[in-house]
């Protein structure tokens, strides 16, 4: 039995978790969650406190299970009242974030021509610096694919360290040639 999958999820004020056929919905001040888990679990809503257990007879599957349904469930909670949040810097001459049109995230990285991509729904974007840019929203899935999709678009290279990171992220950087 998982040792993360006993511990009870508080549920905080101003958040409403329901449980239906294994569909757990959560509401809160930033949004509305909602996700299937599988049969292997039992999700309870019990004195302000959400349960994940296992059934009467686990399975194998079911005991490796609990414990990742329970973080699942934990993250849809947190993100609800409080949000997940990731912040992105760019190194180099000329690299910034551009948030000129609604909806879009314009990327000036180094290429012949900007890299534009749409900010799906349920992510802001924050732009405090031309060079910093920080990823929110409720579902912590979505706000750290995100961020890696913004990553991808120019990973930091080892050499100069040009390039998107995330904030505080160490790049190992490589000797260069050295002449004879």
């Amino acid at each position: 039995m998982s040792r993360i999958g006993k511990k009870p999820i508080a549920i905080p004020d101003g958040t409403k978790v329901t449980v239906e056929n294994n569909v757990v919905t959560v509401e809160g001040k930033l949004g509305k969650l909602t996700q299937k888990f599988r049969n292997d679990v039992v999700i309870e809503v019990k004195d302000n406190e959400v349960h994940v257990t296992l059934p009467e007879n686990p399975t194998s599957f079911s005991e490796v299970y609990h414990g990742t349904a329970r973080a699942l469930v934990h993250n849809m909670v947190v993100g609800c009242s409080e949000g997940f949040k990731v912040a992105l810097e760019i190194k180099g001459t000329g690299y910034r974030f551009v948030n000129s049109t609604p909806g879009v995230l314009t990327v000036l990285a180094g290429y012949s021509n900007p890299v534009e991509s749409k900010i799906p729904e349920g992510i802001t974007i924050e732009l405090p610096t031309q060079t910093d840019c920080v990823i929110k929203g409720a579902n912590k899935e979505l706000v750290g694919e995100y961020a890696a999709n913004i990553r991808g678009i120019r990973p930091p290279e080892p050499y100069h360290g040009k390039g998107i990171r995330y904030k505080g992220e160490k790049v190992r950087h490589k000797e260069g040639k050295t002449a004879k």
